[in-house]
């Protein structure tokens, strides 16, 4: 998707996978229109506009997480997800903040070489239809000398009987054999530089020094085709266009997702002897979010238009809790309100990609039709705001439990009831959850 959708469009399509949250989906849609409008602004007051950084403040299971994801992938930006405990956890050994922007570098290099294979796409198959046809059809040798280079008519009309016929793939059972690079286990190792710490291939340097080495596989001509292919594809790419074009990717386009913030607030609880200091966390994190210059394996990236996303639940502390230097830096905040049973009716049914689709659409690969009835999708929506209520408030996650219990049996006799239509309505919901959702004891230990 083009960053150029106005926030009407960008809501639209958040509409289609998550319900409801529409203060938080405003947000992130102004947040996102606005990279656009910055790239319509002239230097140098286009390096003077920074993202304004949102905090989203909800329980579990509201759909945090989903919008910012759902974003990222909406923009085709590079994203990344952590926890903000990361850093405070008991052992923590070395490993610093700047490690969220390498994560965001190697996501974005991923997003780049995907889009500059498909460019060769059409390139490396052809190259790899050659390579073939050169192992199924040797040129001739003479026997006083080297093979010609060119091709006689005979020859070239044969090679193009074989195109013809690999194309329509009736070699694809004929083995051949051809070089592949030998996959060796190498360890990875922790180098400890000045900038933290960083984890380094092991295997990737020595390749990168020695070269990689090649052995000869046996396999089909179906095969070989896509190790061929890929082999050309990786050839015909520019790595050092892909770094510096990913650079730039995660600097302008990067959406980091910072969870649990409230964690690491010094309202949160007391910390333990062995834990780092969850203000010292925020004051790592500072950095990056104010923008600084960090070091990565592929170059040097600067944060300073990275958009940060923090989340948290924040019922033992306050966004005020964090340090003051961290709040300023996230201007917006938007409140996730909990959801009740309509919410998770409309989210059983109504997203692109809802549960109830999920299912059927796993049930269907054994040829068993089930068909979710409006009394059914409300029992299971009563259900789970009841154990939500009981036991621990978990959100939308509650959802994924119960359609589990509900279709367990289901689930396991499939593959001997092909052909058959299952209605889940109210009283099928009931039968498979009333005994255990009444019970708070095994609601706590089943649901």
């Amino acid at each position: 998707m083009s960053h150029s959708m106005t926030p009407r469009e960008i809501i639209s399509e958040l509409d289609r996978y998550i319900v409801g949250q529409n203060d938080a989906k405003r947000a992130v849609a102004i947040a996102l229109r606005n990279r656009w409008r910055r790239q319509q602004v002239a230097s140098p007051m286009r390096e003077e506009i920074t993202p304004k950084n949102i905090l989203m403040i909800g329980p579990t299971g509201v759909g945090k997480t989903e919008i910012a994801r759902r974003l990222a992938r909406l923009a085709n930006a590079p994203f990344i997800k952590v926890e903000a405990t990361k850093f405070t956890e008991v052992g923590y050994v070395g490993r610093d903040v700047e490690t969220i922007i390498r994560d965001l570098v190697d996501t974005a290099i991923k997003i780049v070489r995907e889009e500059h294979l498909k460019r060769v796409q059409t390139k490396a198959e052809k190259m790899a239809e050659d390579r073939l046809l050169d192992i199924l059809i040797p040129h001739p040798v003479a026997p006083n000398g080297p093979h010609s280079s060119e091709p006689n008519n005979a020859s070239s009309e044969s090679r193009e009987k074989m195109r013809h016929k690999l194309r329509l793939g009736e070699l694809d059972k004929r083995q051949v054999e051809i070089d592949v690079e030998s996959q060796q286990e190498a360890p990875m190792m922790q180098l400890f530089s000045g900038q933290g710490t960083e984890a380094m291939d092991l295997k990737e340097m020595l390749s990168g020094m020695m070269g990689g080495q090649k052995k000869s596989k046996r396999m089909s001509v179906a095969d070989a085709m896509k190790v061929i292919q890929q082999q050309e594809a990786d050839r015909l790419l520019d790595m050092e266009s892909i770094k510096e074009e990913a650079i730039l990717r995660a600097e302008n386009d990067g959406i980091v997702f910072l969870d649990e913030m409230d964690k690491i607030t010094h309202r949160s609880g007391t910390a333990s002897g062995g834990e780092v200091s969850r203000e010292g966390v925020q004051r790592d994190l500072l950095p990056l979010v104010e923008g600084t210059t960090v070091n990565t394996r592929y170059g040097h990236l600067k944060t300073d238009h990275i958009l940060f996303i923090a989340s948290g639940a924040f019922h033992l502390a306050k966004p005020s809790d964090l340090i003051p230097e961290l709040q300023g830096r996230f201007p917006i905040r938007v409140n996730l309100t909990a959801l009740g049973e309509e919410e998770f009716r409309r989210i059983l049914v109504e997203p692109e990609a809802s549960l109830t689709r999920q299912y059927a659409a796993l049930l269907n690969a054994e040829n068993v039709s089930i068909n979710f009835t409006d009394d059914g999708i409300s029992e299971i929506a009563r259900i789970a705001v009841q154990v939500n209520e009981k036991t621990e408030n978990i959100g939308a996650r509650r959802l994924h439990t119960l359609l589990e219990r509900v279709l367990e049996n289901i689930s396991f006799e499939a593959s001997d009831r092909s052909g058959d239509t299952i209605n889940v309505d109210a009283p099928f919901v009931l039968q498979e959850l009333g005994e255990i959702s009444a019970d708070e004891d095994l609601s706590r230990y089943i649901l």
